[in-house]
C-alpha cells in the first residue's frame, strides 16, 4: 500500500523545476558554499543538510539584524529555492526576521526523489538545522507553508506544541481534494492537511485568492475554521495562485500577524482559544482588492541594504510540466483501491457521477501540477 501511495504523490503532486534555477558552488578561498548566480551575501549561508531518510537538501539561511522570530519557508510547487532566492531577501527585510528556505528531496540541487514521506523528512532537518545550528527555539520558528508546501508544514506543526506561529499560503485540505471533490479520507491520500490541522496549537493565519485556479478557494477557508488559534484570514480577491505577493495588502497582514503573535505573552498557559486579533466569530474578514494591472511584478536589481518597497514575486516555470491527459490513467489505481478496502459508502455509480461532475468542474492535474 506503501508503494502505491508514494507512485501516486509521484505522479499527481511533485514538478521539480527542471533543470534547476540554481547551482551550488564551492568559493575555495573561504570555503563558503555559494548559490550561482546570486552575488555572495554577507547575511545569508547557503548549506547542504542531511536528512533522516538518507538524502541531502540544499537551504538558505538569511540573517536579520536582532530578529526575535525565525520564519522556516516551505516553498509550493513546480519552483525551488533559487526562484524563491529574492523572496527570501525580501521578505526577511520588511518582516525583520531570520529565514531558512530548503528545497525539497528531488527539487534543484536536493538528492534523491520527491515523496511526501521525503518532504517530512526534509523539514524535519531544516527545523533541526534551527535549532541545533542557529540557536533558535521551537517557541520562536514559524512554519510557513505555500501551496503542496503546507502538507510538510501542518505535519510538523500538529507535533509542536510550542511553536510561534503558523502561515498557511494557498493551502490544500488533501491532495486528492484537490484534484477531486471527495467528502472523506482515504488511505491512499496524500498530505491530510483537513485531518491535522485541528492538531495544530499555535496561532495560525491563513492566506488565500479568492480566484485561485489552482487549488480552490474552498481549501483556505476549510482549513481556518477547522483551526484551533484562528487569527484574522486574508481573502484576497481576484487573487490567484502564483500572485499573492504581488497584493500590497499581503505583506502588510503579515507584518501584522507576526508582530502581534511576538508580542503576545504567556501564550502557552493562557486558557483562551484566541489571541489579539483572531476572528472570534466565524465570519470572512479581510478582502481586497486586486493590484492594478500596471504593477510591476519584478522589481530591478538594486543595492542590498536598500529596504525594498515591495515584493518580488517569484518567477515560475512551468514547461517542464507534462500534460495532464497522461496522467489520468493512474486514478484508475484509485478507484481500484476503492474497490478493494471497502471504502464506498455509495453505489459505484454515484461515486463515478461524483468524479465526471469534478472532472468537468476541475482542471484537476494541470492545477494541482503548479502548487
Amino acid at each position: 500500500m506503501g508503494g502505491v501511495t508514494s507512485s501516486m504523490a509521484a505522479k499527481f503532486a511533485f514538478f521539480p523545476p527542471n533543470p534547476p534555477s540554481y547551482r551550488i558552488i564551492t568559493d575555495y578561498a573561504t570555503g563558503l558554499l555559494l548559490l550561482d548566480p546570486f552575488p555572495h551575501r554577507e547575511n545569508v549561508d547557503v548549506l547542504r543538510l542531511q536528512t533522516r531518510r538518507g538524502t541531502e537538501i540544499a537551504a538558505v539561511y538569511v540573517r536579520y539584524p536582532m530578529a526575535t522570530s525565525t520564519l522556516l519557508y516551505s516553498h509550493g510547487n513546480a519552483t525551488d529555492i533559487g526562484q524563491m532566492y529574492e523572496l527570501f531577501i525580501d521578505l526577511s527585510i520588511h518582516l525583520k526576521v531570520n529565514l531558512m528556505g530548503y528545497d525539497y528531496s528531488g527539487y534543484g540541487q536536493s538528492s534523491g526523489k520527491p515523496s511526501e514521506n521525503n518532504t517530512y523528512a526534509d523539514i524535519e532537518a531544516a527545523f533541526k538545522c534551527l535549532k541545533e545550528n542557529y540557536g533558535a527555539k521551537e517557541e520562536d520558528i514559524i512554519l510557513y507553508g505555500q501551496s503542496v508546501g503546507s502538507g510538510p508544514t501542518v505535519d510538523l506543526a500538529a507535533r509542536l506544541p510550542r511553536l510561534r506561529a503558523v502561515v498557511l499560503h494557498s493551502p490544500i485540505l488533501s491532495g486528492l481534494r484537490v484534484m477531486y471533490p471527495v467528502k472523506r479520507t482515504y488511505w491512499f491520500d496524500i498530505y491530510k492537511n483537513i485531518d491535522k490541522i485541528p492538531l495544530v496549537k499555535c496561532p495560525v493565519l491563513v492566506i488565500h485568492g479568492t480566484a485561485d485556479e489552482v487549488v480552490d478557494f474552498s481549501h483556505g477557508k476549510q482549513l481556518w475554521e477547522l483551526c484551533q488559534e484562528k487569527y484574522d484570514p486574508l481573502w484576497l480577491i481576484g487573487g490567484n495562485h502564483c500572485n499573492l505577493e504581488a497584493h500590497p495588502e499581503y505583506i502588510r497582514h503579515l507584518k501584522k500577524f507576526i508582530l502581534t503573535v511576538e508580542k503576545s505573552p504567556s501564550r502557552r498557559s493562557s486558557s483562551r482559544k484566541s489571541i489579539d486579533g483572531v476572528e472570534h466569530s466565524r465570519r470572512s474578514t479581510e478582502y481586497f482588492d486586486v493590484p492594478r494591472k500596471s504593477t510591476d511584478r519584478r522589481e530591478k536589481s538594486r543595492k542590498s541594504t536598500d529596504k525594498p518597497e515591495k515584493l518580488r514575486v517569484p518567477n515560475h516555470k512551468y514547461s517542464n510540466v507534462e500534460r495532464p491527459d497522461k496522467f489520468r490513467i493512474p486514478f484508475d489505481h484509485v478507484e481500484r483501491s476503492r474497490r478493494s478496502v471497502e471504502f464506498y459508502e455509495k453505489p459505484r455509480r454515484s461515486i463515478d457521477q461524483q468524479v465526471e461532475k469534478g472532472r468537468k468542474s476541475v482542471d484537476c492535474l494541470d492545477r494541482f501540477r503548479s502548487g
